[in-house]
């Protein structure tokens, strides 16, 4: 069984940081790649960032030039360096990654989400 478990969500002012953190786990043969998104309430998912095994990045408008994803293939983890927070960033974040799965080919897992609040 494949899984996906964020960690490193909080409460932080405006203006701070945090990093989120993803670590997968079970039996697969490679990652592809690996995502964070956001859920608002009352709003839709959103991608946030995403990084492909070789290391290329994308991100949402909204957060160019304050957030950072990264990963270790190594250890199977895929980071969220969250800088400049905003109210607005005020959300669930969700891992997402592409497995490739003996017999079962490319299959898609999300984690359980972490949630991080920006407040004063």
């Amino acid at each position: 069984q494949v899984r996906l478990v964020e960690s490193g969500g909080g409460l932080v002012q405006p203006g701070g940081s945090l990093r989120l953190s993803c670590a997968a786990s079970g039996r697969f043969l490679s990652i592809s790649t690996m995502d964070w998104y956001r859920q608002a309430p009352g709003k839709p998912r959103e991608l946030v960032a995403g990084i492909t095994s070789a290391g290329s990045t994308n991100y949402a408008d909204s957060v160019k030039g304050r957030f950072t994803i990264s990963r270790d293939n190594a250890k199977n983890m895929v980071y969220l360096q969250m800088n400049s927070l905003k109210p607005e960033d005020t959300a669930v974040y969700y891992c997402n990654a592409d497995f490739d799965i003996l017999k079962l080919g490319r299959q898609t897992y999300w984690g359980q989400g972490t949630q991080v609040t920006v407040s004063s």
